[in-house]
């Protein structure tokens, strides 16, 4: 579940707690309801590594439009 230190987390550190969240998945050795609540958490950092993404995007377009 969500909470408001995840809208705070950086592109970097939601980035890399994904990166541990998948190897730990990979890795096996978790119950299901462990791995549920991994796959859970994944997505979570998935779409807020996409939402810095967008993010950027935007503000380089808006800089190169600002330039023309």
């Amino acid at each position: 579940m969500p909470d408001a230190k995840d809208d705070q987390l950086t592109y970097e550190a939601a980035r890399e707690e994904l990166i541990d969240v998948v190897r730990r998945l990979e890795a096996g050795g978790t119950t299901l309801e462990e791995s549920l609540a991994l796959w859970e958490r994944g997505e979570l950092l998935a779409r807020r590594c996409q939402e810095w993404l967008e993010g950027a995007r935007a503000r380089l377009d808006a800089a190169v439009a600002d330039d023309d």
